[in-house]
């Protein structure tokens, strides 16, 4: 199948699938013997040359730790190899990728593809990637996505690379989706051109798992427009930075299509039922408030952007810094370059709307939903009203599907994500409503006929949706699951509530510690997260709506 490389050092294709147990550790304990003499041997030639004193130690082994802990860039580089072979035994799960080679050939360009509309950048450490259509938004088709995933396969093998970036071209977008209309105009092309638009929604949820689990730091400038495909590019990355152009959003049920690149995991996660307004309605958020959601772990003026990028390249990491060593110091580089927060803007999914979004998308139904808007009185009658009034404008059967995606996907893993929704993305390429929906929205420029045509043309309960849906979340006999670059895997993100402004979730476990006054809860998230901007403001909000009593009285959360 795929020519697989094991922590950037070749794998014989004769190599023994599985050794013994037995034989491992006497591997192991070979290999660390070897390591000890030989970094017993190097102290003792470091200590000599540098004349000192050794004499309070009774053993070679004690000099050798000493000198490895004093000087670890003095260690020979047969030590450090051999020490780096034993730290990889005894790891028991490694991440593998695709060989260079193998990407190169899978992603080789083909008749069409634009030269220039991926650019790329080495500075020092840094590695960025420039998504180069402003013209078009930035929009990601296949010629960008055959450049990309290569390269970060290269880049994901070299010592030399500390840093990806990625951002887009001119000051409008960072990447304002997919290449819709090619794969409506393919669609009409009949069984052909359908398997077409299935290889590139391959190849697109391809990049993004990479992105999801690439083994090297990875930092996403959400400047500007950032919806569908731009949100695979950046959803993923353990930094999201956005600025006041920022515009986020996962239009796709407005095109009769379903929030895709990885957005069945991503979006379950969000607090309450915050994913699903966004899935549903494919709501905006904009500037500050994609900060304040969650979406993006910092907020940063776009001015500073290039500054940023300057000062990353200049960061060096120890060849020994684990992952998690070298994301906190782009953590705290990040953080030099914040400007404070725009006063004008509070917290848009917060206070009574987000009672509001919670009491009415907690449905399992999308009647239910339907009805609990219409039941909404006071202050969140306006919103309700324009929620419906969205809702019903949308495509029903990629509303129904988005619904029971949300409640599903919580319980997907990452590479199970990309792996259904690329059957499910190939089951619509067949139906009716997204080539319908391209076409009418951007192409022609009219409303869009539906099928069914409404919400209301769908039966209530939960069979009817059912059998609406069915289709998209089977796999059909004979289907091949999408290949993914690496075999790596997870339920959680691992960089989840590390960088970003605190969740609720968090907030809920200091909370039931049930000890905690209101202002200490809040100082004590201002000490964990360094007086971060935005965390007070985010804390306070949890806390308002959430718990019982005063600033000085002990937390209650409220159930």
């Amino acid at each position: 199948m795929f020519a697989w490389t094991f922590a950037s050092r070749a794998v014989p294709a004769s190599a023994s699938a599985s050794a013994s147990a037995s034989a491992s550790a006497s591997a192991a304990a070979a290999l660390t013997s070897t390591v000890s003499r030989t970094l017993s041997r190097a102290a003792s030639r470091t200590a000599s040359r540098a004349c000192c004193s050794w004499s309070s130690f009774s053993s070679s082994s004690s000099l050798a730790r000493q000198a490895a802990r004093r000087s670890p860039l003095a260690m020979p580089l047969r030590a450090k190899l051999l020490a780096e072979q034993l730290q990889l035994g005894q790891q028991q799960q490694q991440t593998r990728y695709m060989s260079t080679e193998e990407a190169y050939e899978l992603f080789k360009p083909r008749d069409g593809d634009e030269p220039e509309d991926v650019l790329f950048n080495s500075l020092y450490g840094l590695r960025s990637i420039e998504l180069n259509r402003p013209k078009k938004l930035n929009a990601l088709n296949g010629s960008m996505i055959r450049k990309i995933a290569p390269r970060l396969i290269e880049w994901s093998k070299s010592d030399m690379a500390n840093v990806v970036v990625m951002k887009g071209a001119g000051d409008k977008a960072f990447c304002a989706g997919g290449d819709v209309a090619q794969l409506a105009l393919w669609n009409k092309e009949g069984p052909e051109g359908r398997a077409r638009s299935s290889e590139f929604f391959a190849q697109e949820y391809q990049l993004d798992h990479l992105i999801a689990t690439y083994n090297k730091p990875y930092i996403a400038f959400m400047d500007g427009i950032t919806m569908g495909g731009g949100v695979g590019l950046s959803i993923h990355a353990p930094f999201r930075i956005a600025t006041e152009r920022t515009v986020f959003a996962m239009p796709e049920t407005n095109i009769g299509l379903f929030p895709d690149v990885g957005a069945s995991f991503f979006l379950p996660r969000l607090p309450g039922y915050v994913g699903t307004y966004l899935a549903l309605t494919s709501a905006r958020l904009t500037g500050v408030n994609v900060y304040y959601a969650g979406i993006a772990t910092h907020y940063l003026h776009s001015t500073t952007l290039p500054l940023l990028e300057s000062r990353l390249a200049e960061l060096r990491f120890r060849d020994y810094d684990s992952k998690e060593e070298r994301l906190a110091a782009i953590n705290a580089t990040i953080e030099e370059y914040v400007t404070g927060l725009p006063h004008d803007q509070p917290i848009l999914l917060g206070g009574l709307l987000r009672e509001a979004i919670d009491r009415c998308f907690c449905h399992g139904t999308v009647g239910e939903i339907v009805r609990a808007l219409e039941a909404e009185q006071g202050p969140t009658r306006a919103w309700a009203d324009e929620t419906l009034a969205a809702l019903r404008s949308r495509s029903p059967t990629s509303v129904h599907v988005a619904l029971r995606q949300m409640r599903i996907g919580r319980q997907w893993s990452i590479r199970t994500t990309f792996v259904r929704e690329h059957a499910m993305a190939s089951r619509f390429m067949e139906t009716h409503d997204f080539t319908e929906g391209v076409t009418a929205l951007l192409i022609d420029r009219r409303p869009a006929k539906w099928q069914p045509a409404s919400l209301d043309d769908v039966p209530p309960g939960e069979a009817s949706s059912a059998k609406l849906t069915d289709s998209y979340f089977r796999l059909p006999k004979g289907h091949n699951a999408l290949p993914l670059l690496s075999d790596a895997d997870y339920d959680e993100y691992p960089h989840a509530g590390k960088f970003g402004v605190p969740t609720e979730d968090q907030v809920e476990r200091k909370v039931s510690m049930g000890t905690l006054t209101h202002a200490q809860i809040i100082e004590d998230f201002l000490r964990e997260k360094n007086y971060k901007q935005g965390v007070r403001e985010v804390v306070e909000e949890i806390l308002t709506r959430k718990t019982t009593g005063g600033p000085n009285d002990v937390a209650k959360w409220v159930y």
